[in-house]
């Protein structure tokens, strides 16, 4: 498991599995959430989740795919597209301090 400190973090990868809409949706919504705090975010397909991410976000059952495609990241899962307690948490420990873990 892999841990960042919230005030290191400068990119998030939004990893999808077919690349529809949903996820693409959610990257939009986060890079919005994460401006004031200079954090990039971008989505990409899971297989292709560049080197320098640091932060990765899926879907739960992509969670070990994205994890093998980049192995130093923090990778944490979610259920729901909208309103998944996993995108307040990443937005609350980059804005006031913390770690996150995955």
């Amino acid at each position: 498991m892999n841990t960042i400190e919230g005030k290191d973090v400068e990119k998030i990868i939004i990893a999808c599995d077919a690349g529809m809409g949903s996820s693409v949706m959610v990257a939009s919504q986060l890079a919005k959430r994460l401006k004031p705090y200079s954090v990039k975010v971008e989505h990409v397909p899971v297989n292709q989740i560049p080197a320098d991410a640091q932060v990765v976000l899926c879907q739960a059952t992509l969670a070990d795919r994205a994890r093998k495609a980049n192995t130093s990241a923090v990778v944490l899962g979610f259920q729901s597209f909208l309103g998944d307690p996993v995108f307040d948490r990443v937005e609350q420990v980059i804005r006031d301090g913390g770690s996150l873990d995955g």
